[in-house]
């Protein structure tokens, strides 16, 4: 696939002098020279190692050396000379698997949370509603009540992408997901030891306001601190923690679904989990970037802020304290911001989200994940049992296993692109899978006009959709939104994303049954199917591809 950056290359936020034809050696020292430092040309016998571009096996242990950088600190890290204090495109940054596990578990933890309250609910649903196992008086719910506990965390998480958006830039990622944990905590409790319905629906209501604000600060915080080499590894990992979630929810509530109260332990559950989240974030530093972006827009000392940008890059990298390779990193993170930032007002207004880079950056990401909401997913899978019963499957009368067999489909197919997304880049792997989804969508729709004499069509035709699904719009939704946005607007941006996914969520949660009374599920089909249609020419036409580059880059080149 040809790389859309490559259409707007001319454009690049530091300074830069013409030079002679390009070999590899001068494309790795292309921003050592733009940053104002010396250029050395290498004889060609020279022992340092030629990074290739991109892929986890192909990382360079020597790479080109940063001048005034010790031998030995040389010898223990590769530099990245992009600008990115997280990786670079030019020349890959080494790094170890065990520094960047941690600052990844630990936001990822708010997506499993996330995750968990979606598996936990189907159960504890049933559970609440039975005048046997509620362990309640007041178990008889009418349908709005029964709506408002099953939809009390979405409209907590609307709430949670709203707060976001003013606060984010302001408190940072690492407190953001703080806040996250202890939310998942009181919010988890509240509901667990819940006297009421009233207390129930305000514990479920906190505990998605934590579900908008980890949903936001997380890809943030993954984005902003990983090498970018393996970043869209890792927040496609995250995808893969949201479905290891759904199935532990779908776990404690088959385990739970005949114990008295059994609702309580279900939700109950995700109090711990959001424990150790919160320890964990508490422990790691602050983004880099975030810091240099608060002293780049005046709002803290410069040189304070520098020196914790280090330490804070540093510590995640697992290097000694004093090192002169994150110093080297900042510096250079340090030029590509203030070059951004320059001849601008110090602070992105309001309105500066829906104008020029911002306003592109909202369209291919609020547009991804607009797409992933409408085109029926949902839908889809409130269909699954009835399918798979139709085709003679024995599990489909038992609604948790064909819940957890399809759970554990979708942790397959995610795997998938966790291991192929900085391999193949996101282009490839959104095109073939939606392409996936509309032919599943129109099989489906066949299905209940035409092919209802062959319920194996509507078996593969649902397994092709919930595969497509999760190599493409579910995991690399989230990622595109969490690099697409410029380091000015990103906080705002991913907030206003985040917003438009659980708002268009909300949506599809209220229009569905009234469309599927008014059209019938071939017609509903159909419909999805026209839908991901036009997703498809979306993505062919506007979303870019941002595999291996730095965030500085992606601004520079795809947004410009």
């Amino acid at each position: 696939m040809a790389r859309v950056l490559a259409l707007s290359s001319s454009a690049s936020l530091l300074p830069y002098r013409p030079e002679p034809a390009k070999t590899q050696h001068h494309q790795l020292f292309l921003h050592g020279e733009s940053s104002g430092r010396h250029h050395h040309h290498h004889h060609p016998n020279s022992p340092l190692k030629k990074t290739k571009p991109f892929g986890l096996s192909q990382i360079s242990i020597l790479p080109a050396p940063r001048f005034g950088v010790r031998a030995q600190a040389q010898e223990d890290y590769a530099p990245a000379p992009s600008g990115d204090a997280a990786g670079s495109d030019g020349a890959e940054e080494a790094f170890t698997w065990s520094s960047v596990i941690l600052p990844f578990l630990f936001p990822a933890l708010g997506g499993l949370l996330f995750g968990y309250d979606i598996g936990a609910t189907s159960g504890a649903s049933i559970s609440l509603q039975s005048a046997e196992l509620s362990g309640t008086t007041w178990f008889n719910l009418s349908a709005v009540q029964l709506g408002l506990v099953v939809s009390g965390s979405l409209y907590g998480a609307l709430a949670g992408s709203i707060i976001a958006y003013p606060i984010a830039d302001l408190i940072g990622r690492r407190r953001e997901l703080i806040t996250a944990a202890a939310l998942y905590v009181v919010g988890g409790l509240i509901t667990g030891y819940a006297p009421d319905l009233l207390v129930l629906i305000i514990g479920r209501f906190l505990y998605g306001i934590g579900i908008g604000l980890a949903m936001h600060g997380g890809p943030l915080y993954i984005a902003e601190t990983c090498p970018s080499q393996i970043r869209g590894t890792l927040i496609s990992l995250k995808e893969l923690f949201i479905v290891l979630g759904i199935l532990l929810g779908y776990l404690v509530g088959s385990i739970q679904i005949s114990a008295v109260g059994g609702w309580r332990y279900m939700y109950g559950f995700s109090a711990p989990i959001a424990v150790l989240m919160g320890i964990g974030m508490w422990s790691l530093p602050p983004s880099p970037r975030w810091l240099l972006l608060r002293a780049v827009q005046g709002k803290a000392s410069l040189e304070v802020y520098k020196e914790k940008a280090i330490h804070a890059l540093g510590k995640l990298r697992g290097r000694p304290a004093g090192d002169e390779v994150s110093e080297g990193q900042i510096d250079d993170t340090l030029i590509s911001l203030k070059a951004a930032i320059a001849e601008q007002e110090q602070e992105a207004s309001f309105w500066e989200m829906f104008e020029g880079a911002s306003l592109k950056a909202f369209i291919i990401g609020g547009g991804l994940v607009l797409f992933q909401q409408i085109t029926g997913q949902p839908s889809v899978l409130y269909y699954a049992a009835s399918i798979l019963q139709s085709a003679g499957f024995s599990a489909a009368s038992d609604a948790t296993r064909v819940s957890v067999v399809i759970g554990i489909f979708k942790l397959l197919m995610t795997g998938i692109a966790v291991l192929k997304v900085d391999d193949l880049g996101r282009r490839p792997l959104l095109i073939g899978g939606v392409s996936g989804i509309v032919l599943s969508l129109f099989l489906l729709a066949a299905y209940y006009k035409i092919l209802g004499g062959f319920p194996l069509v509507a078996v593969g035709a649902l397994l092709l959709y919930v595969g497509s699904y999760q190599v493409s719009f579910g995991p690399i939704s989230w990622l595109v939104v969490s690099e697409i946005f410029p380091l000015r607007t990103r906080g705002r941006g991913i907030s206003l994303a985040v917003l438009t996914n659980f708002g268009s969520n909300a949506l599809v949660t209220f229009a569905f049954s009234p469309l599927k009374e008014l059209l019938g599920p071939d017609n509903v089909f159909l419909l999805f199917g026209a839908i991901a249609l036009l997703s498809l020419l979306f993505i062919l036409f506007y979303v870019p591809e941002t595999k291996g580059l730095s965030l500085e880059e992606i601004e520079a080149k795809i947004l410009k």
